[in-house]
């Protein structure tokens, strides 16, 4: 079945891209749990981790430490959770493999890393400063 993250990737849905080459895309995530909170994602659709080609793996991630530092360099958080979520029993959701880079800042509402969505109090403008931080933060 083709995830939301596939719609994304063939424009037929929204997203805030920060980054995209032949391979992968990043895009800040719809509930935004910290300022700038992002999903690294492989263009090819595999579920997990484990279904996925390592050589991928290996893009992916190093296409999650690029936007990583453009967002500390955007918005200088006091840190960032990596996380990736692998399986139903893991709280997987969406099963198109990716990586949550998670700025984490003083006083931030996430609290055992329980994720909190703030679609609804965001707004377009938002979304739209949060991307073109992180895209000018890129080079």
């Amino acid at each position: 079945m083709e995830s939301v993250f596939s719609k994304i990737i063939k424009r037929e849905i929204p997203a805030h891209i920060v980054y995209e080459d032949e391979f992968v895309i990043a895009f800040l995530d719809i509930t935004q749990a910290t300022k700038g909170h992002t999903l690294v994602v492989p263009k090819v659709q595999y579920e997990t981790i484990f279904d996925m080609p390592e050589a991928l793996s290996g893009k992916v991630f190093e296409v999650a430490t690029k936007v990583a530092k453009a967002i500390q360099k955007a918005f200088n958080p006091e840190g960032l959770n990596i996380l990736s979520n692998n399986g139903a029993f893991a709280s997987q959701s969406v099963f198109h493999f990716h990586i949550h880079l998670i700025p984490r800042y003083q006083g931030d509402d996430l609290v055992n890393m329980k994720m909190v969505n703030h679609v609804n109090e965001i707004s377009k403008q938002d979304f739209e400063k949060r991307k073109e931080a992180i895209k000018a933060s890129l080079s």
